[in-house]
């Protein structure tokens, strides 16, 4: 072949495959299509008869899926599926549960006002689905499911996280490692949402130079729909494609496009899935630009400006605060923030200035803080307990200069865990047969509970023996299992499984292990803890679990210490950390133990829930009076530290405290357990086991906790709301108008005279009358524009004054701006005392003072 002769080949151009997401579901017999769709929906995570039935289509399974009836009926033989149309129990049991689910969805087809909209950054539901990663996230599944059984019209909205929160394993040395498990979203129970058309929703958000785009998800939680936005899709560039990978995962960066896509991605796809909802709750301040995103909507659709849409976003919106110390409340730095949200202040008609104090306390701080936020777009703001709402009001107050900490609009609703989610079949069964069929429909009914009483106490104990030799059997089976895998010395392992005593005084310590929370409290003196645990009449044993944040160096440490100490001939089989604390876990150990021990730092716990699922299934709270315990709490309904605290010094308050807790067991909870009848009953401890059943369980449902959301929250704000929006925003507009005229002048309202009674200043008399008159150039302004009060506080407590009177002046007279203020102050306490005068904005359509910040002491 001549060179001329040749030819170019012609390389094909194949191109890249251009991948079609399908969803291929197993094939199930028409005759079990029920099967599937009450998989479909968590409804059945509540419901014990729906357990059961899926545990009957393949028990071993149902355990190795983790109880995941998705991944279970996709696994499941045909062989099996026709065996199960041929068994007529099954075959009823089926239909029996399937009606019970259509009958309860019928309910609930049309629910009535407020339709809330609820959003969080993680939902614990079931294991099966892992966007949760503790505390936070198990009250926001329990709320979702309550909302359900309590027929609220809610729509919740997170984030699907395609790795969730780690599984924790623990190595030879009882090193935490943190693995992370592909979640098939195929396998899981969420579905695409689809519009009108069967179209699969998605929305963007603006990130610099780029947009995000995410899916949404759909779960079911019985009558409440759960969106889920995934970012891990083709659209997306690599770097945010992770958004959704980890929940709490990657840096700060990382986080901030989480809180961008929850808030703001959030709303649009409310939107495109045509909700129109008139509460937002803000379940901590993760979601706080839902607000952002709320107030370009108004100032688009209704041509309202940035001050008049805020007055409806602040009327219609609640923030739930969780975080009791300010360095758990998220910040971004000012430049970081910027680069992200630097188109945001035009679309809201603000400078950067304006608009990036939303999110400060002073304008010379250098961060951006989320609950800040929040706060500023909030009317209703609340801790999740009494105490943690005293606690907020601190960690909130430079939010709020010039007002005392007593005086902050911050209120609490006390956390609450669902009934049927956490009580043990066995005293399902029970409350069934005292309190009535209508239980625990009824259960903000407290009297229903007093008849636990009714119940003969050989009864409860025999319950509670039984629960916990149903513990043993698990923890032994997963222990094993664990310790095998990691190749553990089988002599060991023998050793500590033969100890386990079924018939033991059982106490549990499980919770995310932060040192705060002081999981090593019980081993201040281990001489004195072996005695405790190796007595042979009266037997001893704790089991530990909990995870560690990756972070968290100190907290890894000390589950390390726990292993290691557990371990030790002294302890072997008394002492035990089970790891990978889960849902299913959680509840066996609830369930099951005798003893829930619990031993923050106060005040530390904001609320906790784990010990309120305890006291539902006779399991006996013993806890520092921190957080929720501090309501809860009644004598012989379980055991309590002493709130005061002795030193300032912790390492000598902890020892006092370890000391306490050893006392407290050996003359108190040891004595009462072992303490037996003829029958070998326990009479006190199943008196205690009644007091705290009728007398604190009842108090802490997620039933009572909705209701406190509407009465305190809800309710009051919708009507507001509504009064705002009414003829085209009126309320709003004139609000608003106040507002600014009020702000315009009010750093040069000039106090031109104030006139103090003699005495005043020096030594005065109960009962007799003081005048004092003040003038005031209120520049323009009115007497009813401008409230002048008296405050008298305390004398000596600088840090957190009281106040003892609040007296308002009276307007004498008001010309020209000019304005005189008269109060006869009469004092009707004696004592040593300090005064202030205070002007402040006064306005009838404030919900509350803190509404409007203003204030000016003279």
């Amino acid at each position: 072949m001549k060179t001329d002769d040749k030819k170019n080949i012609n390389w094909p151009e194949n191109g890249q495959p251009n991948w079609k997401k399908i969803i291929v579901e197993s094939h199930l017999p028409e005759t079990l299509e029920p099967l599937r769709e009450l998989s479909k929906n968590l409804w059945w995570v509540w419901n014990s008869r729906a357990i059961e039935l899926f545990k009957y289509v393949e028990p071993k399974l149902w355990e190795e899926f983790d109880n995941n009836p998705v991944l279970l009926l996709e696994e499941v033989s045909y062989k099996r599926f026709q065996e199960l149309n041929n068994d007529q129990h099954f075959m009823t049991e089926m239909h029996q549960v399937y009606d019970q689910f259509k009958n309860y969805m019928d309910e609930r087809k049309n629910l009535g006002s407020p339709q809330v909209a609820y959003f969080s950054m993680e939902y614990g539901l079931h294991d099966s689905l892992k966007i949760y990663s503790g505390g936070l996230g198990m009250l926001a599944g329990d709320y979702l499911k309550e909302a359900s059984d309590m027929k609220v019209n809610l729509t919740a909205v997170g984030l699907l996280y395609r790795y969730g929160y780690f599984k924790q394993v623990l190595n030879l040395h009882g090193e935490q490692m943190a693995n992370y498990e592909f979640q098939d979203f195929s396998k899981i129970p969420v579905q695409p949402a689809l519009d009108e058309n069967g179209e699969w929703i998605k929305v963007q958000v603006d990130l610099p130079g780029r947009k995000l785009t995410a899916c949404v998800w759909q779960v079911n939680v019985g009558s409440v729909k759960l969106y889920l936005l995934d970012a891990d899709n083709p659209a997306n560039q690599e770097q945010d494609r992770s958004v959704t990978h980890h929940l709490y995962g990657g840096d700060n960066e990382n986080r901030l496009k989480q809180e961008i896509l929850l808030g703001i991605g959030g709303i649009r796809a409310l939107n495109k899935l045509g909700y129109n909802s008139e509460i937002f709750h803000c379940n901590e301040g993760h979601a706080a630009f839902i607000g952002l995103e709320r107030l370009s909507n108004y100032m688009e659709k209704y041509q309202l400006n940035f001050f008049e849409a805020k007055e409806v976003v602040r009327a219609s919106t609640v923030f739930t605060t969780h975080t009791p110390v300010p360095a758990g409340h998220d910040s971004f730095h000012e430049n970081m923030f910027k680069y992200y949200m630097d188109p945001v202040p035009k679309r809201l008609g603000l400078s950067w200035e304006d608009f990036v104090r939303l999110g400060k306390a002073n304008v010379h701080e250098d961060h951006f803080n989320m609950s800040y936020l929040a706060s500023n777009l909030s009317q209703g703001i609340n801790g999740v307990s009494k105490l943690h709402g005293d606690v907020s009001k601190t960690v909130l107050k430079s939010l709020y200069e010039g007002y005392l900490e007593e005086e902050l609009e911050i209120g609490y609703v006390t956390n609450g865990v669902h009934y049927s989610t956490w009580t043990a079949k066995e005293w399902k069964a029970i409350h069934n047969e005292y309190f009535g069929e209508e239980f625990p429909r009824n259960q903000l009914d407290f009297d229903v509970w007093s008849r636990i009483y009714k119940a003969p106490e050989e009864q409860i104990w025999n319950l509670r023996n039984t629960l916990r030799k149903k513990l043993i059997n698990y923890i032994k089976a997963r222990f094993s299992d664990n310790w095998v895998k990691r190749n553990e010395n089988p002599k060991l392992i023998t050793e500590v499984i033969g100890k386990l005593n079924p018939n033991a005084l059982t106490i549990g310590f499980a919770r995310r292990f932060a040192t705060y929370k002081r999981g090593y409290l019980l081993f201040r003196n281990l001489e004195r803890l072996s005695k405790i645990v190796n007595n042979p009449e009266r037997p001893v044993q704790f089991i530990f679990a909990g995870k560690a944040h990756p972070a968290d160096k100190a907290g890894q440490d000390l589950i390390k210490y726990i292993v290691d100490i557990s371990k030790r001939p002294e302890f072997r089989g008394k002492i035990l950390f089970i790891q990978n604390y889960d849902i299913n876990l959680a509840k066996m150990l609830l369930q099951g133990v005798d003893v829930w021990l619990n031993t923050p730092t106060r005040p530390l716990e904001a609320s906790g829930t784990s010990g309120m699922k305890g006291v539902m299934n006779g399991t006996l709270h013993f806890s520092v009076l921190d957080g929720w315990w501090v309501e809860g709490y009644r004598k012989d309904s379980g055991w309590a530290l002493p709130a005061e605290r002795t030193y300032e010094v912790q390492d000598f308050q902890d020892e006092l405290d370890a000391e306490t807790i050893y006392n407290i067991l050996e003359e108190e909870i040891i004595h009462t357990f072992y303490d037996r009848n003829k029958e070998g009953v326990s009479v006190e401890w199943v008196d205690t086991i009644k007091n705290t059943i009728a007398q604190v369980a009842p108090h802490f449902t997620t039933g009572r906790m909705m209701q406190d959301y509407h009465t305190r929250y809800y309710l009051p704000q919708l009507e507001r709301t509504n009064n705002i929006k009414n003829e085209n925003f009126k309320w709003a507009k004139e609000l608003a108008a106040w507002k600014q005229k009020v702000s315009s002048v009010w750093n040069e309202i000039e106090v031109l005279n104030i006139n103090v009674a003699e005495g005043v200043n020096n030594m005065m008399t109960v009962g007799r009358e003081y005048p004092i008159n003040v003038e005031v150039n209120l520049k323009g302004l009115s007497g009813n524009d401008i409230g002048l009060e008296l405050i008298v506080v305390e004398n000596g407590v600088e840090e957190k004054p009281q106040i003892v009177e609040r007296l308002d002046f009276n307007v004498k007279s008001c010309e020209n701006s000019i304005c005189q203020y008269i109060l006869n102050y009469s004092p009707v306490h004696p004592g040593s005392f300090n005064y202030g005068l205070r002007l402040y904005p006064k306005n009838e359509g404030l919900p509350h003072r803190q509404d409007f910040k203003y204030v000016k002491w003279l």
